[in-house]
């Protein structure tokens, strides 16, 4: 009866244990997403992250934000981050303090093309994305996609993207082909399932397509109507959706983002502190309000 009983004390005292150190930790858990939530609400960093396209590096922007930051007369940070096909996730260079719009580039190990993949880097970007929101407690970003990043950029806001703190204010792509390399009236199965998904969507965000063009049909390597299928994706669902068409020098597909106009919307529509003359350096726009 005595070793019954001692027992019993003993698996009493063990349970209250137990639970101390459950509500101990729950605690501090409680408190350090308080503060968390506190010091994302008081943030003032705005980044830009950008996604390059299939084959590309995490060096694919480097020109783009060397031309911005000239500019600018700033320096605006620039972080890289690679995601590996194993999951792990390095970092090169660092972002300032006080640098409240950093530009910070995710690519990926696995950088090829096809739809199978993009699906692939999307959920590779939402593990990316997660470690940096941890890392920088920035409440509102804005998002850049080179060719196949916008569509990675779409199925990851489509699918992955369920944020109640952090907002993506604006969506910058750039040749990106939503249909391939189809003609309008045969859509691929990747523009069907992002009509499908596309109420998933943020509704507040502001979304800006541009399109180049050598010939008036394509830029050397994506057709023109492909990138305008954005409209059946975008229009209608997000803030506002317009479609740029750029042409002249650097019109090429792998040159736009070093295109002078494409620096000029990004300044203009992406970048927080710029306000140029309306009528200055302007490309001409199509323009779908809701």
């Amino acid at each position: 009866m005595r070793r019954t009983s001692r027992r019993r004390w003993w698996v009493i005292i063990c349970f209250t244990l137990a639970i101390g150190l459950f509500a101990i930790l729950a605690g501090r858990w409680t408190k350090h997403n308080v503060d968390l939530m506190e010091t994302r609400q008081r943030s003032t960093m705005s980044p830009v992250i950008m996604i390059p396209g299939s084959s590309a590096t995490v060096n694919r922007f480097d020109t783009l934000v060397r031309k911005l930051n000239a500019l600018d007369h700033q320096n605006h940070s620039l972080l890289k981050v690679k995601v590996y096909n194993s999951g792990r996730i390095t970092y090169t260079g660092k972002i300032r303090p006080r640098d409240r719009e950093p530009f910070i580039v995710v690519g990926f190990e696995n950088n090829h093309d096809g739809y199978g993949n993009i699906k692939l880097q999307a959920k590779m970007f939402s593990k990316a994305f997660n470690q940096l929101k941890g890392h920088y407690a920035f409440n509102n970003f804005k998002g850049i996609g080179h060719s196949n990043g916008g569509l990675i950029y779409t199925y990851y806001l489509e699918h992955y993207f369920k944020e109640r703190q952090i907002k993506i204010t604006r969506l910058l792509t750039i040749a990106s082909p939503f249909n391939f390399a189809e003609p309008t009236n045969r859509k691929t199965e990747m523009l069907r399932e992002f009509e499908k998904n596309r109420d998933e969507l943020p509704k507040n965000m502001v979304v800006y397509s541009i399109a180049g063009s050598e010939n008036y049909i394509q830029d050397g390597l994506v057709p023109v109507s492909s990138v305008e299928a954005g409209k059946y994706i975008f229009q209608g669902v997000v803030k506002n959706y317009t479609q740029v068409t750029v042409t002249g020098k650097l019109a090429q597909h792998s040159a736009l983002p070093q295109n002078k106009q494409v620096i000029v919307l990004i300044r203009r529509h992406v970048l927080k502190h710029q306000h140029p003359h309306p009528n200055r350096g302007m490309p001409p726009t199509n323009n779908n309000n809701d």
